[in-house]
C-alpha cells in the first residue's frame, strides 16, 4: 500500500528516533488524490505539519506516480487513538478501527498514571541544548536558560519569559530546560502545556467535574513550561485560573517559563495583573538568526539526518531562507528529498532546482532596491540619498544600514550591491557591513532600528 511504501522511504530519509517517536505512530487512509494522515494530538500535527509535511507530500506523490496530490495532516479522536509511539502501530485506518480501547485499571494505579504522564507531557526528546545551535540572536536566552536550570525557581529569573517572532527556537529552549531536569532528576513534576491547551484542558475539567484534580495537577508541579501565552486573551474563566496557578507556583519558588510573539508589556490584551507578574522575573528576546548562525542550524540538522551537505549549499540556502528556523529546515527537507529521488550527491544545482518557488517569491519580495526604499522611508530620506554620494551622517548611517540589510536578506555579492548604491565599490559596501555589524553592538537605537527593518522586509 501507498502509506506502507512511504513509511519504507521515510525511515530512510529520517533519523531513527525521529522516525519511531514522530512517523511511525501515524494512521493512514487514502481518499481520491488526497492521503490523509491521523495523529493523536494537536501538538503532534503541528510537529508533522511543520517539519515533515512537504517531504512526506512529496514521496506520496512520487509513489503514487501522481495520483495523490496532498497530504493532510489530522487529529484522530477516536478511543485507542490517544498511544504512545511505543503502543501505537503504523497501519492504516482499518486496523485503526480495530485497536480496542484500553481495560479499565483501578483507580489509584490510573490516577498515578495520569501523574506520571503529566510530568513528561509533550516533551520532545529532540529539543535539547546539544541539539540547539547558539548564535548572536539567541545565545543570551541560551545562556540564561541554562542558568535557570541550575537555579531553579529563583527570583531573579522566575518566570522566565522568552519572546520574539515564531519559528525562532524558543519552544527549543524551554522544552531543553523541561527534558534537562528530567535527565537529573527522573521524578521531577514537569509539564509543557500551549496557552491554547491549558485552555481546553481547564475547559475539559470543568465539563467533566474534575476542575480540583486540575488544579492539583498544575499546582504541584516543580516546572511550568506555557507556550504562546498570549492566546489566553479573551479566556476570561482560563486566565483567572491561570493567575492563581501562577500565583501559587511563585509562591513555592517553583520555576515558570512562558513564551510569547511580544515582550511582556505589549501584551495589553491580557489583564494587567497577569502582565505586571510576567515581568517580576527576566524576559529575554529571541531574534532571527544571523547568516552564519542559519548555516550553522542548517549544518547540524544535516549531520543529524546523516546526510552530507556541502558548506557552500549551506551558505546558499541561508541566504535565501532569513525568515526562521522552522522555514530553513523545511528548505532543507526538501533539498534532501529532490537528491534522493534524482540518485545525486546535494549540490548546488540540486539546490537551486529544490528551491525554485523559495527564489521566485524572494525575487519578488526582498530585492536591494526595495530595501532601499523601505529604508528610506523609515527614516524619512530621499530615495536619491540612499543612492546618493553625499557623506553627511543622516544620509550615511541609513545607507550603510541598507548596504547591511541588503547583503543579509538578497544574498548578492558586495560588487552587486555596491553597483545598486550608485556605482560604489566592492570595498566601500565590506565596510559598511562591517561598521554596521559593530554598530549593532556598540549602539542599542542602531541595533532596533536594524531590527524593526528587518521585520518590515520580511513581514
Amino acid at each position: 500500500m501507498l502509506w506502507t511504501d512511504c513509511l519504507t522511504r521515510l525511515r530512510q530519509e529520517l533519523s531513527g528516533n525521529v522516525f519511531t517517536m514522530w512517523i511511525r505512530p501515524l494512521v493512514a487512509e487514502e481518499l481520491n488524490d488526497t492521503l490523509k494522515l491521523y495523529a493523536p494530538n494537536p501538538y503532534w500535527t503541528r510537529y508533522i505539519q511543520e517539519h515533515h509535511l512537504e517531504l512526506i507530500t512529496i514521496l506520496a506523490e512520487q509513489m503514487s506516480e501522481g495520483r495523490v496530490r496532498k497530504v493532510e495532516i489530522l487529529v484522530d479522536s477516536r478511543p485507542g487513538a490517544i498511544l504512545s509511539a511505543n503502543e501505537q502501530p503504523a497501519t492504516t485506518t482499518a486496523a485503526l478501527q480495530s485497536v480496542a480501547t484500553p481495560m479499565a485499571r483501578p483507580r489509584k494505579e490510573k490516577e498515578e498514571s495520569g501523574v506520571k504522564n503529566s510530568r513528561k507531557r509533550l516533551l520532545n526528546p529532540l529539543f535539547t541544548f546539544s541539539l540547539f545551535v547558539e548564535g548572536r540572536s539567541n545565545q543570551m536566552a541560551a545562556e540564561t536558560c541554562r542558568k535557570v536550570l541550575t537555579q531553579l525557581g529563583a527570583s531573579q529569573h522566575n518566570p522566565l519569559f522568552l519572546y520574539g517572532p515564531t519559528g525562532l527556537g524558543k519552544t527549543h529552549l524551554m522544552q531543553a530546560v523541561g527534558n534537562a531536569l528530567l535527565q537529573a532528576k527522573p521524578n521531577a513534576r514537569v509539564m509543557y502545556m500551549t496557552a491554547e491547551s491549558f485552555v481546553q484542558d481547564f475547559v475539559s475539567s470543568l465539563q467533566q467535574g474534575k476542575v480540583e484534580e486540575f488544579k492539583k495537577n498544575c499546582r504541584s508541579l516543580d516546572l511550568l513550561l506555557v507556550d504562546d501565552i498570549h492566546l489566553l486573551a479573551g479566556k476570561e474563566a482560563s486566565l483567572v485560573e491561570f493567575f492563581y496557578t501562577f500565583n501559587a507556583l511563585l509562591d513555592e519558588s517553583k520555576q515558570i517559563i512562558l513564551t510569547s510573539d511580544r515582550y511582556p508589556k505589549e501584551l495589553t490584551e491580557l489583564d494587567a495583573r497577569l502582565v505586571s507578574r510576567f515581568s517580576w522575573g527576566l524576559s529575554v528576546g529571541v531574534e532571527p538568526p544571523d547568516i552564519e548562525t542559519r548555516i550553522e542550524i542548517l549544518l547540524k540538522k544535516a549531520e543529524n539526518i546523516g546526510v552530507e551537505l556541502p558548506r557552500n549549499c549551506a551558505l546558499f540556502v541561508a541566504q535565501q531562507v532569513v525568515a526562521n528556523v522552522r522555514e530553513l529546515e523545511g528548505a532543507l527537507n526538501k533539498v534532501v528529498a529532490i537528491s534522493r529521488f534524482k540518485g545525486t550527491p546535494i549540490d548546488l544545482d540540486v539546490v537551486r532546482e529544490s528551491l525554485k518557488d523559495v527564489l521566485a517569491i524572494r525575487a519578488r519580495t526582498i530585492s536591494t532596491e526595495n530595501i532601499q526604499r523601505v529604508v528610506s522611508e523609515y527614516f524619512r530620506i530621499p530615495l536619491k540619498e540612499i543612492v546618493g554620494p553625499k557623506r553627511t551622517r543622516i544620509y550615511a548611517r541609513p545607507r550603510q544600514l541598507a548596504m547591511g540589510l541588503a547583503r543579509e536578506l538578497t544574498g548578492d555579492s558586495f560588487p552587486e550591491i555596491g553597483m545598486a548604491f550608485g556605482g560604489r565599490d566592492h570595498s566601500t559596501v565590506m565596510h559598511a557591513c562591517e561598521k554596521v555589524l559593530s554598530l549593532r553592538e556598540e549602539d542599542p537605537i542602531f541595533n532596533e532600528d536594524y531590527k524593526n527593518l528587518q521585520r518590515l522586509l520580511q513581514s
